[in-house]
């Protein structure tokens, strides 16, 4: 079921748009973020869990479920929402970050990627084509082109290389893509660098995607350089489309790359975070394992309408993480993706209200209090 993106506002001081599509009957609204669910499920957490913390659409990882249980068993299952029981909107990438973290360069062919599966050690070759027939199998509602994934530091020269080819494997999958149910997004590389960024941005406009993704951030460099390339590349891609930034969800980076024109992100971290002990509130990170928790008996944030917090305390919860007990990462989880997904309520009101940096000033006023750069 394709659905149809509408830009509602663009906000009057900043690049920032607030943006809706209608699903099954729901209406959902953009800026948003969306939970990873690598292998078909959001770690330790049930569909209805996610359904509690206003989760929209969720996403899955192409190579990870090519490698079991296998895209025809998915698709023997009926596609993806029948076997992982999500009536939501899916977006499965590309595996292209995957492949790219278990390739050596010389393994990276006009053809596709060379690499050895990380479970069994066989030899692999992943193409654009592959690809996209993968994910036409898998039914998702939103399938990625395969793109390159450019590590940072990066010489222009290799940016400039890996940026051209990966404009051609967008063009082979998107002359396979079979699936007329399911949107097909474009993928932004480019590095650090405003050119190649806006090249690869009107290259891809010109092939006209369904929506289109900025990549290769979040790779290593700082802030500042990711806000860079962000700004690089939307200011350069089609007002009435969906655009998305992968792998990006540092609260303070929503807010942001909200600003600089972003309309959906997805990040392992609240997750992540979670079977580690952490969790996101108000006034910054805290980390549950502290022995200065073991006699707190308040929720984790008395901010946050969540199940974890209406129900249990930072000591019961910090009793559980000790334990290595799932619930305790379960619990976490609920309360940090509904933290994010509650920022983004909040980013979204600013939208309409054209406040939006004056929430980033408070936000950075509470979070980090003095120790922001």
């Amino acid at each position: 079921m394709k659905f149809t993106y509408k830009l509602e506002k663009k906000e009057q001081n900043t690049a920032a748009r607030l943006g809706s599509f209608v699903y099954n009957g729901q209406k959902y609204e953009t800026p948003m973020f969306m939970p990873v669910g690598t292998l078909a499920t959001v770690k330790t957490l049930a569909p209805e869990e996610l359904k509690s913390v206003h989760a929209g659409i969720i996403l899955a990882n192409t190579y990870h479920l090519w490698l079991r249980p296998g895209e025809d068993v998915i698709y023997h299952a009926g596609g993806l929402h029948k076997f992982m029981n999500w009536d939501q909107p899916i977006l499965t990438d590309s595996g292209g970050f995957q492949v790219f973290s278990l390739a050596k360069p010389k393994d990276i062919t006009e053809e596709g990627v060379y690499f050895k599966n990380h479970l069994n050690g066989d030899k692999l070759l992943l193409t654009p084509e592959k690809s996209i027939a993968i994910q036409n199998k898998l039914d998702s509602d939103i399938a990625m082109s395969f793109d390159e994934c450019i590590g940072y530091p990066a010489t222009y020269e290799y940016c400039q290389k890996s940026t051209a080819r990966t404009i051609r494997w967008a063009k082979r999958g998107k002359s396979v893509h079979n699936n007329k149910n399911q949107m097909l997004f474009g993928i932004v590389q480019g590095g650090n660098y405003a050119d190649l960024r806006k090249y690869c941005a009107q290259e891809l406009a010109k092939i006209d995607f369904d929506g289109y993704s900025i990549g290769g951030t979040s790779v290593g460099e700082d802030k500042k350089t990711m806000y860079q390339m962000v700004s690089y590349a939307t200011k350069y891609l089609p007002e009435d489309k969906i655009r998305y930034l992968m792998g990006v969800g540092d609260p303070i980076d929503l807010i942001e790359n909200t600003i600089r024109g972003v309309d959906i992100f997805d990040c392992v971290s609240p997750t992540r975070l979670a079977r580690h002990g952490h969790a996101y509130t108000k006034y910054g990170k805290i980390n549950l394992k502290n022995a200065k928790y073991k006699e707190d008996f308040t929720p984790v944030s008395t901010q946050c309408d969540c199940y974890a917090c209406k129900n249990y305390t930072k000591a019961y919860i910090r009793h559980l993480i000790i334990s290595n007990e799932t619930f305790g990462a379960r619990l976490l989880s609920i309360h940090n993706i509904r933290f994010l997904t509650h920022l983004m309520e909040e980013i979204r009101e600013s939208i309409k209200n054209d406040s939006l940096l004056e929430l980033r000033e408070q936000f950075i006023k509470d979070y980090y209090g003095e120790k922001y750069e």
